[in-house]
């Protein structure tokens, strides 16, 4: 009887505990779709990056913790029914109950930070979703437990069945909409890959600069710049090519490949060099595929 009063407490525990993470990170993911289906100006580039990462995150815990509760879930009402008592153990009663008034408490909480949010500027439509999916998603929960400790889903098994294929339509579908809204995980390795490449540009600018200011003339080549055991230029992903450089009358160019073209918004968060000896140096527009970037020395 011990062992089986312990098995059930933890069953339990498992099942509650992969609920309320469900819950979390649906709401995290739905959050983040409703985001992103309704973007707002307003919000700037690195929000939209923020959603999106949100809603990889949110079908991420998903995908892995809602079956967990389905299949904890089962495994928690099948003993239950195959007791002669068909009753909660007190303790995992309390458990129950406890984790209703934290179900509670987190509903109140989400919408509170709803509401905050719709006072601070939201989008209205916004404010009205992420309520609609507090209200529905929470409450589904709540709704569940406070039948279930009165002994409800024992009495009615299929009942309990649907109530869990509705909810899994639900996710599923959640996760599929997200997933619509997202970049596919090559386009967001490639989009990584751009930015990142941007990033070693600048430095390679950098280390042009300082070149010319100690040297009063351009590098010959890239390899001028390094310097062994102490500069070593970055290098691009190997299917890209490599950062080719070359001299100009009016200054030099520094090359690169690109999966897309830069978008305006995405300029906004770069860190820009001062333009003290290259007069177009914060100039990182670019468009996709081979693309030289044109340098024009500061004339004294």
């Amino acid at each position: 009887m011990e062992n089986n009063s312990a098995k059930q407490f933890v069953l339990q525990l498992g099942a509650l505990s992969s609920l309320y993470l469900s819950i979390t990170f649906l709401l995290v993911l739905l959050f983040g779709v409703i985001n992103l289906a309704y973007p707002d100006v307003a919000d700037g580039y690195w929000s939209l990056e923020n959603d999106a990462s949100n809603v990889r995150m949110g079908i991420a815990m998903v995908v892995v913790f809602f079956p967990a509760y389905l299949v904890l879930t089962r495994l928690v009402n099948k003993n239950r029914r195959a007791d002669e008592k068909n009753s909660y153990l007190n303790i995992t009663k309390w458990l129950v109950y406890l984790s209703l008034l934290v179900g509670g408490i987190v509903m109140l909480i989400d919408l509170v930070v709803v509401i905050r949010s719709w006072l601070e500027g939201e989008l209205t439509v916004r404010f009205i979703l992420k309520a609609l999916a507090v209200l529905v998603i929470v409450g589904a929960a709540f709704n569940y437990y406070l039948l279930d400790v009165k002994g409800y889903w024992l009495k009615e098994e299929k009942k309990s069945i649907i109530y869990g294929v509705v909810m899994a339509i639900i996710v599923a579908a959640s996760v599929m909409v997200g997933l619509s809204k997202i970049d596919a995980p090559n386009e967001v390795r490639d989009a990584r890959l751009d930015r990142q490449q941007i990033m070693d540009l600048q430095n390679i600018q950098y280390q042009i600069e300082a070149y010319y200011m100690l040297n009063n003339t351009l590098p010959e080549q890239l390899n001028d710049l390094e310097k062994p055991g102490v500069l070593n230029l970055p290098t691009p992903d190997s299917a890209r090519g490599p950062y080719t450089y070359e001299r100009t009358q009016s200054g030099f160019n520094l090359c690169a490949t690109f999966a897309e073209a830069s978008s305006q918004s995405e300029m906004e968060w770069r860190p820009f060099p001062d333009e003290k000896f290259v007069k177009n140096s914060n100039d990182w527009t670019h468009g996709a595929g081979r693309y030289c970037f044109e340098r024009v020395l500061v004339n004294d």
